[in-house]
């Protein structure tokens, strides 16, 4: 038996949890805990919100209120979201405590006293027209590294390169989209430059470590160290413990790690012995694993590991098995964004042990995969539901219904068929020790599904309904090594099915539950007279609903926001304008709205336009795209964002846009309707239709909404990039047409 320290990424408290957190960073902590446990260690997992990010703040912002409520909110939905999927941490706390403030001060000032911090007046970004310095995530700019025009002001979430202020090329403020000055800030620098060689020798024997985590740490390392600021001008986080200082706050990328550290005291106090976390921290002999998506790499294993070594008597990470990203159509998850699908949500229609297979057997550990939902119904219904469902059914059944107990095994049956069934456990026990143990989880659950497969064609070798006519008794022995095989899949499934596997367990005629020491347990013999409880189906085929997949039409279009810099009169059509738009590039525009917009109504205002419609000439001048309106009751209404979006901003609604040119007929087929919102989540448009939001968007009173049909009851509200929803510049009856 041996101690296991499990620390898991804590995921921002700004809005509900989806699916690339618990590929990431969530599930593959939870699989190797709950075998850990299995195997009869001891396991302290940890981990919370991360309450002090400035993805709060951000959400503040656009919901008028303040950063903590914001924080506690999504803190409790998310600790449920993750209850309810069957991931149970030693502690899953947040950084917004009395108990984290006391260790991050500690660990500040020691490292302060030791010399490893120091002051440093330097260059911060600040708005001039909201008059603040910036946080990182109110900074956006393009990459000098690779291009990526979307990276934040202090990292590039495409290639992983970090950035002091003033590296970010083209830097705009995210919330006004001013360019920001750089203006003076004295802040605390941690010396990272001074653990160069020290970090060095740590990874030098880490060949063990995946692909990415080798290579983003060697890349920073070979590239050297340079010290970094963890100070910043704001009011929401963890106080500088230092005179001088007020009104800053230190750095959340500095002050969350050591949440780790953090939440295992807060869990030793819970305990009755304040000391606890010890054996976790400061044992040599205790390997501690960091699990997270691969943008935080440098944090756990150059940051961390440095703040370690400067605070002394901790032990280091021992693995930092980071996941590649999950993504949904080829676009990665994100709650900013508005990309993804969040847990809650999934939870509502579909069994957590559905949702933690499918997220297992399709886990990006070496690779960026795509979540679908035709890949979801094939691998639920023709995987788990056909193959481990479908076994344990077909034995417990047949067993209960023809002995109602455990059948005696036969010396004859288990030296013959026993010998071949307990080599195939025992193979699978093996090769599942292996690869969890090196957190291989896909291929793992792969071993799982292939004694499932070797169960059904051996009870379909030994034909139980045709031995019951002519040998009852050695269809029971028979029948015990199958029970034998569903014991055995109950036990090692139990990391990633739990509720199914504690329900096949209860159906066994076992007591309790599955859990810590039950390994030893998958090779012991059935208990023959042992009572099986009256069986039922525990996976049953999903449908996956029509408005699952409604929208991938809408991918098609691709729409952005444009700001018309000049109306002129179509020179051979009376009816018509010319549009000069800035979108990010100059657009031309041909537009039949002459009869409802004068000139001066126009120029200035920001529409939104189809920027892949096939180029047109109408009357003899070309027309690059069309611009969308809304028509009721002779009136007509440009669609219009809020005042916050950009010229060249995609109105994607969370979807990646389509590439290639559309034809105006191809458009025709859209039905897109305006409407007023009429409770939470609903919007009026002749008929209440459900829609969602992006977490913390500010919606406007009348929306535009894509539908499937025209009679559809559930719709895609439009909004940007951004978050900032599609309104109508006018008020039109419910039901408006967009064209």
């Amino acid at each position: 038996m041996a101690k296991v320290l499990v620390c898991v990424a804590w995921p921002y408290s700004n809005s509900a949890i989806h699916l690339g957190h618990v590929t990431g960073s969530l599930l593959p902590p939870d699989i190797f805990a709950k075998f850990h446990a299995l195997k009869g260690d001891d396991v302290l997992m940890v981990s919370g919100s991360d309450q002090h990010g400035t993805p709060v703040t951000v959400t503040a912002d656009k919901e008028g209120t303040t950063p903590e409520v914001i924080a506690e909110r999504y803190h409790a939905i998310n600790k449920k979201a993750i209850e309810d999927l069957g991931i149970n941490f030693s502690l899953f706390t947040k950084t917004h405590t009395e108990n984290h403030f006391e260790v991050v001060h500690d660990v500040f000032m020691r490292l302060k006293d030791k010399g490893y911090l120091y002051t440093k007046t330097t260059l911060q970004y600040y708005c001039p027209k909201c008059e603040k310095f910036l946080p990182d995530r109110y900074v956006e700019g393009t990459c000098k590294h690779c291009g990526n025009e979307r990276s934040r002001g202090d990292q590039c979430e495409s290639c992983g390169t970090t950035f002091e202020p003033g590296e970010l090329l083209n830097a705009r403020c995210t919330n006004c989209g001013t360019e920001p000055a750089l203006r003076e800030s004295e802040h605390f620098f941690l010396k990272l430059s001074a653990f160069q060689q020290e970090l060095l020798d740590y990874v030098a024997d880490k060949d063990y470590w995946r692909a990415n985590t080798q290579l983003f740490t060697h890349n920073w390392l070979e590239s050297g160290l340079k010290d970094r600021a963890i100070t910043r001008d704001m009011s929401w986080g963890v106080p500088v413990p230092v005179k001088g200082f007020e009104g800053k706050v230190i750095y959340v990328w500095f002050e969350a790690v050591i949440g780790y550290l953090s939440a295992s005291k807060e869990w030793a106090k819970s305990t009755g012995d304040p000391d606890a976390w010890k054996a976790y921290w400061t044992d040599p002999d205790v390997r501690s694993y960091y699990f997270l998506g691969k943008d935080n790499i440098p944090f756990h294993t150059i940051i961390w590991p440095a703040i370690i070594m400067g605070y002394g008597g901790l032990n280091l990470p021992y693995d930092v098995p980071a996941n590649e990203y999950l993504t949904f159509k080829g676009e990665k998850f994100s709650k900013s964004r508005g990309v993804g699908i969040d847990v809650p949500s999934i939870l509502k229609k579909f069994d957590s042990d559905l949702v933690r297979y499918y997220m297992a057997a399709n886990m990006p550990e070496g690779k960026d995969t795509d979540f679908s939902w035709d890949d979801f119904d094939v691998k639920i219904n023709n995987e788990l539901v056909a193959t481990l469902g479908n076994y344990y059914h077909r034995v417990l059944s047949f067993t209960h219904k023809n002995f109602g107990e455990v059948p005696v095994l036969t010396t004859e049956v288990a030296d013959k068929e026993g010998v071949e069934v307990r080599k195939a456990i025992g193979q699978a026990m093996e090769e599942m020790d292996e690869l969890l143990s090196t957190c291989q989880f896909k291929k793992a659950l792969k071993t799982i599904m292939d004694l499932a497969q070797f169960g059904n064609r051996f009870f379909d070798a030994v034909a139980p309904w045709a031995l019951m006519k002519t040998d009852k008794e050695k269809c029971g022995a028979v029948l015990n090594l199958n029970l034998e095989l569903v014991k055995a899949l109950v036990i090692m499934s139990y990391p990633y099915l739990p509720r199914s596997a504690n329900q096949a367990w209860t159906l066994l005629g076992n007591h309790g539950k599955v859990g810590k020491g039950s390994w030893e347990s998958i090779e012991s013999p059935m208990v023959s007279g042992q009572k099986l409880q009256l069986p039922k189906p525990l996976f049953e085929k999903i449908v996956v609903e029509k408005e699952s997949n409604m929208f991938q039409e809408f991918s098609k279009l691709n729409l952005k926001v444009a700001q018309i810099k000049d109306v002129s009169d179509h020179p051979n059509a009376e009816k018509l304008y010319v549009l000069k738009l800035d979108a990010g590039k100059d657009v031309q525009l041909v537009a039949g709205i002459k009869a409802y917009y004068t000139k001066e109504q126009l120029i200035g205002k920001k529409i939104v336009y189809i920027s892949n419609l096939q180029p047109a000439k109408l009357r003899g001048v070309e027309s690059q795209g069309m611009m969308l309106a809304a028509e009721a009751d002779e009136k007509v209404f440009v669609l219009t964002p809020g005042g916050d979006a950009e010229p060249g901003e995609a109105v994607n609604s969370g979807m990646p846009q389509g590439e290639k040119q559309i034809s105006f007929s191809d458009f025709q087929k859209f039905v897109l309707r305006t409407g007023h919102i009429v409770g939470e989540g609903e919007v009026d448009i002749g008929w209440a239709v459900k829609v969602k939001f992006p977490e913390g968007t500010k919606v406007p009173s009348q929306v535009a909404v894509f539908l499937s049909s025209a009679d559809a009851k559930e719709g895609l509200p439009l909004f940007t990039e951004k978050g900032t929803p599609i309104t109508v510049d006018g008020e039109l009856g419910n039901g408006a047409q967009v064209r």
